[in-house]
């Protein structure tokens, strides 16, 4: 099984640490790598819009919006502790490869967006404190990509302490853009109470949302925690847990002061003279000083927007690799993967201020965020439903109330999002000149999403509930009609079994050709896409419910009297089988004619040539 973020994995360990004290300082890190994804240049614009045209009124969002991230974050931090997989490794095991590729597809829209607002913000910081033109500083920031190759050679810790230097800074600088503010804390408490005035405001609260709650940050999250190394144990786990959790609290709670900071900075400022149409960085930052009457604060605003740029970007690159290598198995240099996903935003960002020049910046970091809140479902979803998993989860699955309230919060997020999404096709269609050309292209897209998002929603319960179902009817329920038979030549029969009727046929035909003194081995094949990546290394669900049924056949054929082994192979049955038989000293081996799609292929298919070709004893398939 290949490692996530290999050349860092598990390179800090953490049970030498005698005190508390040092032992909690040992798991400190990951998180404020996250943390800076909350506060990266995109979330700056929806605050600067939120707070000027609406003033302290979407703080509940900023808030709500908060405490959204610490559960998920949690989630995410839970899935790599307890499997030792990222989500992305996650989704491969469990979904088809072509949901996985539209999965991955979306993971890297969501990434290609964050860039962006990279991308844009750290032009902008530059543009500010340096006078240097837009366009120019779009092209300087493909050399950060020289920054995050220097730091990765220097270990994730390193890495760490850089992040959190640009972090300080950033929070720091906005400790004093709030002492020359001067907000009214009464109007911040009433800001704390839900309310979205109108369709412009849920636009700009689903921005926020969409800033906040970061989809790429459930991939990163759930890959940089395992860069600890402890002890395995459950006990071992169960702190590692804990102490990521407390991880979390604080670095995300740093990013909530940050995010409202600039929120409540704009409705200081902005709101209370009547500008509600600040929207742009630029325009901020050229308010500042003659608003608040301070030469200071435009220069922290610029330094804090850098600082929040790099910061952001050596973490999106980070998420970019885990993403490629966990739904992909494709592993590139780094600094490839980051020239590929600065271009991939600086393109887009180029084009847009040749055409329409710099003063759109604002519109496009805004739409940015939007676009990242419109992929959050297809991260959220696949996250809860692995973390629920009883079986994949070793004991360590979040409780019934944390899947009521996770459940919510996708609900909410996925229902804040159909009704943007209805919005604008809605508008789009009332103002185009060609409607037809949007009912031909953009609405069965947005159905085609709609379905994906549904499938991945409900395909894991409908894989529980049968899985259940084949529990309850093999193999106690499975009626053989045999009768013990005198020994015969054959002293040692392979049976092909795939917890279907066709056992029956099987079972009974091995029992009449080799009687009780005959030794019978049982042999299933697992063909999950987990299986067919990392065979033997495989931990998914189908996994352990096969593993449970084979030893269920064992255990009922050897009260019976029958001399019962059981081999469980991973991958295709074609070439599987054939391993398994040609390693073992069988005399014959005995198949059922139908079961799931991977023995039917075997029996009426192609394969059926490779198999009797391979193996070196007869080959009986019972009808």
């Amino acid at each position: 099984m290949s490692k996530s973020l290999e050349e860092v994995y598990e390179s800090v360990s953490t049970e030498h640490k005698k005190t508390g004290f040092r032992k909690i300082l040992a798991f400190l890190g990951p998180a404020y790598l996250v943390s800076v994804g909350y506060m990266d240049p995109g979330n700056w614009a929806t605050d600067i819009a939120g707070g000027s045209q609406f003033g302290y009124t979407l703080v509940w969002v900023l808030l709500m919006s908060n405490l959204m991230a610490l559960l998920l974050q949690s989630l995410s931090a839970r899935l790599g502790i307890v499997t030792q997989r990222d989500l992305a490794q996650a989704s491969r095991e469990t979904y088809s490869k072509y949901i996985n590729y539209i999965l991955y597809f979306l993971a890297e829209i969501a990434i290609a967006a964050c860039d962006l607002a990279e991308v844009l913000g750290m032009a902008i910081g530059i543009n500010l404190l340096f006078g240097i033109p837009l366009f120019e500083g779009v092209l300087i920031t493909v050399l950060d990509t020289f920054i995050l190759l220097f730091l990765i050679n220097k270990g994730i810790r390193k890495m760490e302490a850089f992040i959190i230097a640009l972090v300080a800074i950033i929070g720091f600088s906005f400790i004093f853009e709030m002492i020359f503010a001067e907000p009214e804390v009464s109007k911040i408490i009433a800001g704390l109470v839900p309310s979205i005035p109108n369709s412009a405001a849920l636009y700009i609260a689903i921005g926020i949302i969409g800033a906040t709650v970061m989809p790429h940050n459930l991939y990163l999250h759930s890959s940089l925690v395992q860069t600890r190394k402890f002890d395995r144990s459950p006990a071992g786990i169960k702190q590692a847990l804990k102490y990521n959790f407390i991880d979390s609290t604080i670095a995300l709670n740093l990013a909530f002061f940050v995010n409202a900071a600039i929120l409540i900075l704009a409705a200081a400022t902005f709101h209370k003279n009547g500008m509600f149409e600040v929207a742009e960085i630029q325009d901020a930052h050229k308010f500042l000083e003659p608003l608040l009457g301070n030469k200071w604060a435009p220069i922290l605003f610029a330094v804090a927007l850098i600082a929040a740029g790099q910061s952001s970007t050596v973490t999106g690159t980070l998420a970019g690799q885990i993403v490629m290598e966990g739904y992909l198995h494709l592993r590139i240099q780094p600094w490839v993967r980051r020239i590929i996903t600065r271009l991939i935003a600086i393109v887009p960002a180029l084009i847009v201020i040749w055409i329409y020049g710099e003063d759109v910046t604002g519109k496009l970091l805004i739409l940015s965020q939007v676009i990242l809140s419109l992929q959050l479902g297809f991260a959220i979803i696949p996250l809860i439903h692995f973390v629920s998993d009883k079986s994949k989860m070793n004991g360590f699955h979040i409780s019934r109330t944390t899947q009521v309230v996770s459940w919510i919060i996708a609900l909410i997020i996925v229902s804040l999002n159909a009704k943007l999404v209805y919005d604008e096709i809605t508008s789009w269609l009332e103002s185009s000149n060609h409607p037809l050309i949007l009912w031909f292209t953009v609405i069965p897209l947005a159905f085609g999403f709609l379905g994906l998002l549904l499938y991945i929603v409900f395909k894991p319960f409908i894989a529980k509930a049968k899985s259940k179902k084949v529990i309850n009817h093999s193999p106690h329920n499975l009626k053989l009609h045999f009768t013990p038979k005198e020994s015969k030549s054959i002293k040692n029969i392979a049976v092909s079994v795939d917890f279907s009727s066709a056992d029956e046929a099987a079972l009974n035909k091995a029992f009449e050709l080799g009687g009780i003194d005959t030794e019978y081995t049982l042999i299933h094949i697992v063909e999950t896409v987990g299986a067919l990546m990392y065979g033997i290394h495989v931990h998914d669900h189908e996994t352990t419910i096969d593993e449970k049924l084979l030893l269920k056949y064992k255990e009922m054929l050897s009260e019976k009297g029958f001399n019962i082994e059981t081999e469980l192979g991973f991958g295709k049955p074609a070439k599987i089988i054939p391993e398994i038989i040609n390693s073992g000293n069988f005399d014959i081996l005995v198949m059922g004619t139908h079961g799931h799609t991977g023995l039917k292929d075997i029996l009426f298919g192609t394969t059926v040539d490779k198999l009797r070709h391979k193996i070196s004893i007869p080959l009986l398939i019972v009808k």
